[in-house]
């Protein structure tokens, strides 16, 4: 291995420096503390002795984690050991510098998350740190916390999958952003080994029954003043034009424009996106009553608030129509598998829902080759009735067309 001239090691020397991979620059004034260069343009202190008969050498922390002063510390103090014959200290009991999860959590998510997610988003990604990350992982070290621990986390939740998922999730997404940062080594990751908790996929599409009961629903506690008009406003919407959630509770009046019969939405899930508006979309919209300096389609009970709590009259109409299983959601899921049964393409499809990518919409491909299947059914039937003249063993009454 080839050695660089030596030199002082301080912060503007050690960023000057670059050589082979694995080159280590000694100093001038310590003698057996160095760092070492790879090719990568990592460089790591390291500190060199000669003990049980043989020379020895230790990692003492990587550059930018820990300073030229904290690391020729951390030397001497090895060196002193040594000299005075007592064995070196451990590399595991080396207490680790730089910045603690705290640090990191606190550039991540005023550079990051602030700048480039939505509003709720934010909130619910500072709602994660401030509840979970923190109060497990503020004090200790980012580059001493081990995937064990994190682990330990994810398994404390487990009773809520999802929750888990995304605090590990966004754990790792930071990590990742600290290693851009030069904040710990590029290897560092304590996320890369927890395994993630399967979502089994919940698929829930509402027939022309169902939308029936849950429209009749809707009316009546609507007209007995058990959901309001804003909530029942909001779910209507949300069947008639397949929009997320928040595209809908959050949308301003300047985001509609009845005469051209569309939305444009600024911060929908994907990006902005227009949605096409149907005239009973343009009926509800129209009726809906605007109060002065209040920017929300679907007005909260606090003053120049939106609607944020939905989920309890939705629970109140769901209940009323008996279809308990049926989530918000679901009504997005219904209106793309109604556009399927009408013959529209999944590229026309993931257009309305406002999908970027098409494998997003695909799922719904089986949904139209139920249906495909369901019909070659009876048109055979019909035929078989005509070719046989008893019924095939196992066949059921034939349906005519």
């Amino acid at each position: 291995m080839s050695r660089l001239k030596r030199t002082t090691i301080s912060k503007r020397t050690v960023d000057k420096l670059s050589g082979e991979n694995g080159a280590v620059c000694w100093d001038r004034r310590l003698p057996g503390f160095g760092v070492r260069v790879y090719a990568s343009g990592t460089k790591v202190y390291v500190v060199q002795f000669r003990a049980d008969g043989g020379s020895r050498r230790l990692t003492l922390g990587r550059h930018g984690v820990i300073t030229p002063a904290q690391a020729r510390r951390r030397a001497a103090r090895v060196l002193a050991r040594v000299q005075a014959g007592k064995p070196p200290v451990p590399q595991k009991e080396l207490r680790p510098f730089g910045p603690t999860v705290a640090d990191v959590a606190k550039r991540f998510l005023a550079e990051h998350v602030d700048v480039r997610y939505k509003p709720h988003t934010i909130k619910a990604v500072h709602r994660l740190f401030r509840k979970f990350i923190l109060p497990a992982f503020g004090r200790v070290p980012a580059e001493s916390l081990r995937c064990e621990q994190v682990a330990a986390l994810h398994e404390r939740l487990r009773r809520t999958p999802r929750l888990a998922n995304y605090v590990v999730e966004m754990l790792s997404a930071m990590f990742k952003r600290a290693q851009a940062w030069r904040m710990v080594p590029d290897d560092r990751n304590p996320c890369t080994g927890v395994l993630r908790y399967k979502r089994p996929s919940r698929e829930r599409f509402l027939t022309d029954a169902e939308f029936t009961r849950l429209g009749r629903a809707l009316t009546e506690l609507e007209e007995a003043g058990e959901v309001s008009s804003h909530a029942a406003a909001a779910i209507r919407l949300l069947m008639l034009t397949g929009c997320r959630r928040n595209e809908i509770v959050a949308l301003r009046w300047d985001e509609v424009n009845l005469n051209r019969r569309e939305l444009r939405l600024r911060q929908a899930k994907s990006g902005p996106r227009t949605v096409p508006l149907s005239p009973a979309a343009v009926r509800i919209l129209s009726r809906r009553p605007r109060t002065p300096g209040n920017p929300w389609v679907i007005p909260g009970g606090n003053k120049g608030e939106y609607l944020k709590y939905i989920h309890d009259p939705w629970c109140k109409v769901r209940e009323r129509a008996n279809l308990e299983d049926v989530r918000l959601h679901d009504l997005r899921h219904s209106f793309a598998s109604r556009a399927l049964v009408l013959g529209e393409s999944l590229p026309m499809i993931g257009k309305l829902l406002g999908h970027t990518r098409v494998e997003t919409t695909a799922r719904y491909a089986h949904v139209g080759e139920d249906f495909v299947k369901e019909a070659a059914a009876r048109i055979a039937a019909s035929i078989a009735e005509d070719i046989f003249s008893d019924p095939l063993p196992g066949d059921q009454a034939p349906h005519k067309m």
